[in-house]
């Protein structure tokens, strides 16, 4: 009996000391994650104010320089190294992950630092110039609430000049070194800098929040403000964009590259390998992601042949296709209004049916908005998250630079993926949680966020949605989208593939107008391997579906699923697959 007695004393004792040093590594981990947050907020202050970090919201990254890839490589080893101290098999469940992806992301940014891209600062489709014209608009992510407020976007727009500068001087440098953009980007940039200007500062961009200062601000504090904000465009903003626009027109333009893809570069192959990875989080070569491309392609072209049956069109699945694109019946609109219109009406539609498939919901706001006038010509619909707090809501912006020409094909498999449950869902939900460390409530991988929204595509049935043949066929369309960037992503930056011939192939096999599919093209020239995220993702997530579906049969509930998949945030696709898998071994 007393060795009894002493054999529980003693498992009692060793397990409070073991509880304590699990307690102690998890504070420790804790910190730790807390100041990487903190850290990479300093890096990356504009990715703060879109998290709504507004002690950043002064600050602006000079993200091409030299002294700017020291910082990153100093914070990168630091982490690297700190990372080393623990053992996660001593941290709990969620903290595991969290080093998971910790030891991820620097080991993809040491990897990313290798290479020169700081070169190419700039391009058509995002980056600083173009956020920071959206953010003095004054109703996204930067806060025009107070006069500190005003203040704070005062500064951060005369560090824009030295940035806008600096961006040019490396431009200049990538010009020495044969490292430039192709041409055909080039002239989509020039226009993003020369159409800036004003004659009047009232009219200029940068001058738009002022014309909405709260009453809260005293009217005399008012034309200060108002008087300092016209000063730094007149004197200094706006010649910088002109300096841009003139350099850009007569010395960048006529050295712009021909080819198309980053493989032309000596270092493009090793470079667009480690985007790869970056973007789909796999380890995936090129030649194999362009094989699934081109396997998915068939799949869905014998999938839109039903639908083209089915309606009873007489001729070519490409002639299908382009008598779609052209159908007078889908493009029923005169006013963009009408086009915002539809999108809510979309949303009433699904609304009954969300409660089926998720028990976890966000209580972030939603709104859909028209896409702003200074990049709606080369924007694609997005969504941009609302703020943690509930200050800001989740906004579906939704471009229409020719509402005669809006084609509502693909519109109710566009609103799951870009609005509700897609985009919106799954980054409010993250940044809601309780529980998450702030770096994951505000971290991005896009093959996880991007393959969970055209996952989401795929629920449109289950949401009452794709009742008409031909928003069916937009989901196909908008599936094919995706397969087919898997094939022409790989085919320009690792198979040498030229711009038209890209454009050629996505005329083949989607129901696109060759304008969107030009602009589309022009954007995976622009940003290599992000178009590859999509499909990886989802094909992740639909295969982890069926296997919980046949291993778990009737004890499958489909709300669990979506809420496991969720709870975590965005993470490595491998990552994920141990969590699915972990729950369904449990189940």
């Amino acid at each position: 009996m007393k060795k009894t007695i002493v054999f529980f004393v003693v498992l009692a004792i060793t397990t409070l000391v073991l509880s304590c040093k699990t307690e102690t590594q998890s504070t420790a981990f804790k910190t730790v994650t807390q100041n990487y947050f903190n850290d990479k907020n300093i890096l990356n202050p504009l990715d703060a104010t879109q998290s709504g970090q507004s002690q950043f919201d002064d600050q602006l990254q000079m993200d091409m320089t030299d002294g700017y890839r020291l910082k990153q490589t100093e914070f990168y080893n630091k982490y690297e190294k700190l990372l080393s101290t623990f053992n996660p098999k001593k941290l709990t469940a969620e903290e595991q992950n969290s080093y998971e992806i910790l030891k991820w992301e620097v080991m993809i940014g040491k990897e990313m630092l290798k290479q020169p891209t700081n070169l190419l600062p700039l391009h058509q489709f995002s980056g600083v110039h173009l956020t920071m014209a959206q953010f003095a608009g004054g109703t996204s992510a930067q806060p025009f609430k107070t006069e500190n407020d005003y203040a704070k976007f005062l500064k951060r727009m005369e560090l824009y000049v030295v940035w806008l500068d600096s961006a040019q001087v490396y431009l200049k440098k990538g010009m020495q070194k044969g490292v430039v953009l192709p041409k055909a980007l080039t002239e989509k940039v020039i226009p993003q800098f020369a159409e800036m200007p004003t004659e009047k500062v009232e009219d200029n961009q940068f001058y738009t929040a002022l014309k909405r200062m709260p009453t809260s601000i005293s009217k005399e504090k008012q034309h200060q403000i108002a008087a300092q904000y016209a000063l730094v465009i007149q004197t200094k903003l706006v010649p910088q964009y002109q300096k841009m626009a003139a350099f850009l027109q007569s010395a960048y333009l006529p050295a712009s590259r021909t080819s198309s893809g980053i493989g032309s570069f000596a270092f493009g192959k090793t470079l667009y390998q480690s985007l790869a990875k970056q973007w789909t989080t796999t380890t995936l070569t090129p030649d194999e992601i362009h094989q699934l491309g081109l396997k998915e392609v068939a799949r869905l072209n014998a999938e839109m042949e039903k639908v083209k049956n089915q309606v009873g069109f007489k001729g070519t699945l490409i002639a299908f296709l382009n008598d779609v694109r052209n159908k007078p019946a889908l493009k029923p609109f005169k006013k963009p209004e009408e086009v915002l219109a539809n999108f809510e009406k979309i949303y009433a539609k699904i609304k009954p049916n969300v409660d089926q498939l998720f028990a976890l919901q966000p209580t972030t706001k939603f709104e859909i908005r028209r896409t702003e006038a200074f990049r709606e010509k080369t924007a694609s619909a997005e969504y941009v998250q609302g703020a943690a707090d509930g200050s800001r809501p989740g906004i579906f912006y939704v471009p229409i630079p020719d509402v005669s020409n809006y084609n509502v094909l693909e519109d109710e498999d566009l609103f799951l993926h870009e609005a509700i449950p897609g985009h919106h869902f799954q980054i409010s939900l993250q940044q809601e949680s309780k529980t998450l460390p702030d770096f994951r409530k505000f971290n991005w991988f896009g093959a996880y966020g991007e393959g969970w929204a055209l996952y989401c595509e795929s629920l449109g049935k289950e949401l009452g949605l794709y009742q008409d043949p031909y928003q069916y066929l937009g989901m196909l369309n908008d599936e094919m989208h995706r397969a087919i960037r898997l094939v022409v992503d790989t085919g320009i930056h690792s198979k040498g593939w030229t711009r038209e011939q890209a454009i050629a192939y996505s005329l083949q096999n989607e129901a696109e107008t060759e304008a969107s599919i030009t602009s589309e093209i022009e954007r995976y020239m622009a940003i290599p391997g992000q178009a590859l995220s999509y499909k990886i993702g989802q094909l992740k997530i639909l295969e982890l579906r069926q296997k919980a579906q046949t291993k778990m049969g009737s004890r499958f509930n489909i709300k669990t699923f979506h809420q496991k998949v969720l709870e975590s945030g965005v993470m490595p696709l491998a990552l994920l697959e141990q969590k699915i898998n972990a729950w369904i071994s449990e189940k």
